[in-house]
This record gives C-alpha cells, sequence and structure tokens, in this order.
C-alpha cells in the first residue's frame, strides 16, 4: 500500500475574529498549507472538510476555485479533524489521490456548548439536572481520578501554566499570557476540583494539510512528515465517559483513547517510549493528566512527579501540548486536530521557532478526546 505523507501545513490563527466567517478562515488555512506545499488549488484532487457549526463546510471551494473536487464533508465531535485526515490518508494509501487535502474549520459563540440531551441520544432527565455538561463532566472525571492517583491541586495549576506559558511562544494562539501557578489556583472553581483557568473555550480558528504519495513527495518538499498510522475508537460499553448517563457497577472498562492509542502505536510499529512530542486533548488541566496514561506515555499516578521534574515542558524529555494546547488555544471544533498535527508538522520539521523542542525529533504523537466517548490517535514521523 502506498504511504500518506503531509507535505504542507496551514493554521488560521485561533481566537475571536468579528466579522469574518469560518469558511474565509478556512480558506486562508488552505492558501497556507498550499503555499507551504508549493501546489495550486487545482492540483488537489481531493478531501475532506470537517465542521461543527458549519452546515455545508464544502462550500468553502467557492473561495478557493470552483474546479469540481470532490471535497466531502465531515463530522465527528472533537474527533472530526483527526477522521478527516485518517480519510485524506486512506484516499491516498489506496491511490484514490495522488494529492489531497484535510480542512477543518469552526465560529462557536462564547460560552459553553448547549443542545438538547436528545441530539445525543441521552434522556431528558440528563440535561434536566444539571448533568448535560462538558464542563461538570470533566470535574468529575479528574476529581475521581486524582482520588485514586494522588494527583494534587498544584498539578491540575502546572498543567494549566505550562500549556499558557507555550502559548505565550505561540503568535497564533488565542491566550497569549501567561499565568502563574499561583494565580490559576486563585481563580474561582467552576466545577471542582477545576478552576477558571484549568478549562479550554470553544472559539474561532481553521487549519489545513496537504497529503501526497510518500513516492511522489520529493516534487514538493525536502521535509515530508510520513503519517505513521491513524485510529479511532468509540466507547464500550462501562466505559466512564462524557454524556454517559450511567454505566455498570463493576470493574471499569478502558476509555476508547486506551483503545485507540493501542491501535495506532501497533499500525505505526512503534511504542509510547518513542515518542518524542505530543499533543494531547486538554479540555481541562485534568484530561491532560489523565491522557498521559490513557495513551500508554505514563502509568496511572506516575504524572504528579512527572510534571513537578518539568518532564512535559518544552525542554522536558516528553513535551506536550507545546503550542499552548486547548488551554492556550481554544477549541473550534472542526479544527483543533488539525492545529495539533500542524504544531507536531513543524516540530519534527525543526520549524518551531521559539517553542521547538531540544535535539532532533523524530516522533510525534497527536490525540483527540470527545463526547460522547470517541477517541482519535494519528501518529507521525520524519
Amino acid at each position: 500500500m502506498t504511504e500518506a505523507v503531509i507535505i504542507g501545513a496551514g493554521l488560521h490563527p485561533f481566537g475571536r475574529f468579528p466579522g469574518k466567517s469560518a469558511l474565509d478562515m478556512g480558506a486562508d488555512a488552505v492558501r497556507l498549507a498550499l503555499a507551504d506545499a508549493g501546489v495550486n488549488w487545482p492540483h488537489i484532487q481531493g478531501g475532506y472538510i470537517g465542521s461543527y457549526e458549519v452546515a455545508n463546510p464544502d462550500a468553502i471551494v467557492s473561495r478557493l476555485g470552483l474546479t469540481g473536487v470532490p471535497l466531502r464533508g465531515v463530522f465527528n465531535g472533537c474527533a472530526t479533524a483527526g477522521t478527516a485526515v485518517a480519510l485524506a490518508a486512506r484516499a491516498i494509501e489506496t491511490g484514490e489521490h495522488d494529492l489531497a487535502i484535510a480542512i477543518g474549520l469552526d465560529k462557536h459563540p462564547r460560552g459553553a456548548f448547549a443542545a438538547d440531551p436528545s441530539v445525543a441520544g441521552i434522556p431528558s432527565w440528563y440535561g434536566q439536572t444539571g448533568l448535560f455538561l462538558t464542563t461538570h463532566f470533566f470535574g468529575m472525571k479528574i476529581n475521581r481520578y486524582m482520588h485514586d492517583h494522588g494527583i494534587s491541586h498544584e498539578t491540575l495549576a502546572r498543567v494549566a501554566a505550562k500549556n499558557f506559558g507555550n502559548a505565550a511562544r505561540n503568535e497564533k494562539a488565542w491566550r497569549r499570557t501567561p499565568l502563574s501557578v499561583a494565580e490559576i489556583l486563585a481563580s474561582p472553581v467552576l466545577n471542582y476540583p477545576l478552576r477558571q483557568f484549568m478549562y479550554c473555550g470553544p472559539d474561532e480558528g481553521a487549519a489545513a494539510l496537504v497529503l501526497c504519495r510518500a513516492d511522489q513527495a520529493h516534487k514538493y518538499t525536502g521535509q515530508p512528515v510520513r503519517i505513521r498510522s491513524t485510529a479511532l475508537r468509540s466507547r464500550r460499553l462501562g466505559a466512564f465517559e462524557v454524556q454517559s448517563p450511567s454505566f455498570p457497577v463493576g470493574e471499569i472498562v478502558v476509555s476508547p483513547t486506551v483503545d485507540a492509542s493501542r491501535e495506532a502505536y501497533e499500525r505505526a510499529g512503534i511504542g509510547p517510549e518513542d515518542v518524542d512530542v505530543a499533543q494531547l486533548q486538554d479540555t481541562d488541566a485534568g484530561s491532560e493528566i489523565i491522557h498521559m496514561a490513557e495513551n500508554g506515555l505514563c502509568k496511572d499516578g506516575e504524572q504528579e512527579r512527572l510534571i513537578a521534574e518539568g518532564t512535559t515542558e518544552i525542554g522536558g524529555r516528553l513535551p506536550v501540548n507545546t503550542d499552548g494546547g486547548l488551554l492556550g488555544n481554544g477549541e473550534p471544533i472542526g479544527a483543533s486536530g488539525l492545529r495539533q498535527i500542524h504544531e507536531i508538522v513543524h516540530q519534527l520539521r525543526g520549524t518551531a521557532g521559539d517553542r521547538q523542542i531540544p535535539g532532533t525529533p523524530r516522533v510525534g504523537y497527536t490525540h483527540l478526546y470527545g463526547a460522547p466517548g470517541v477517541s482519535a490517535v494519528t501518529i507521525l514521523s520524519t
């Protein structure tokens, strides 16, 4: 099977852009990715585009050129971008296309996501009792994890402080003001034990990747980034996940993140010990801590020591969320995972500027997690 590689990456800044549509942000990101790859829009043979807010994101062709390109809309919650990249890679690997694109864009209003629970297949009482809030769920999940594995409140604050500090080095991040551990611990509690500055927020942005056949990459770049594997898994019965109104009493079933991670490592032929830099879903500071273990990067409970030692800092052994993650960038759902890959591409190229990690990173890892319990993992390498 032909291998797919990334030859171009483009990112529209994340934040708030009054008067600018999601489609226009997406078109800007596509143009940046095309320029990075050295190709023009008419060269693109097909692709996948994801969005939560935009009903017909494929309408972006009106901004880029009406070439008749098959551009398929996809949506899979917070795993939308991982799905778009996986499908674009499969189109390359199976010979359907030689040049493909993955695009993500969104423009969310201020405040938490809201909807009728019925759209997620959940009974109405779940919303009436106030449980249909992701902030509530994430608070409950990390509270239990802290109890079971000895994670402190200070460790939660250290994660948030790290990500805001990384975002300060990223000119395209949303929240670029560094915050200290003390400032974060002094912020109001929203859903115990999580505080105001331990949560990400919905915002606006776009990103795009250009992919091609590995045997043709030399035509475009001397630094292609290999897509070693992609994996997507949904929840299993008994897993403690977002928007689960109940689960069986007894042994807890592992998260879909664990399943997706294991599958991705196996397909890539590498292990967690080979990962040089990672982008993990940090919807809140607690999520990053939990996802370190669920993705095999440490054991449950080791995060307390590793984070205190600076292991996940840019200069540490395993940098995590070097561009600020969701905490620093916010989450426009359709674009968030492509932002992660955009960052890994630059880290593996050595072009991440002030946030470039030391040495010569060779393997990058990205992870997405969202409601109602779905995870996507992409492993990249030089």
